[in-house]
């Protein structure tokens, strides 16, 4: 399922191609740079959940360990 962060990569990545294709050269590192904003809000997002399954993962050993 796509992710808000993916439209907004692929938002980014129309937007660039518009500055590209009408030669505004603002437009086009504005799309750019809203492209890279939000993969790496995509992967802080992807890793925080990593952590968090991990964390999980942890105390169900620990639960697994006390009894």
């Amino acid at each position: 399922m796509p992710t808000e962060e993916k439209f907004n990569q692929a938002k980014g990545a129309i937007k660039e191609g518009v500055g590209k294709l009408t030669g505004d050269k603002k437009t086009e590192k504005e799309g750019a740079a809203e492209k890279v904003v939000s993969k790496a809000k995509e992967v802080a997002e992807d890793t925080k959940e990593a952590v968090e399954g991990a964390i999980e993962g942890v105390k169900n050993m620990v639960k697994k360990d006390d009894k």
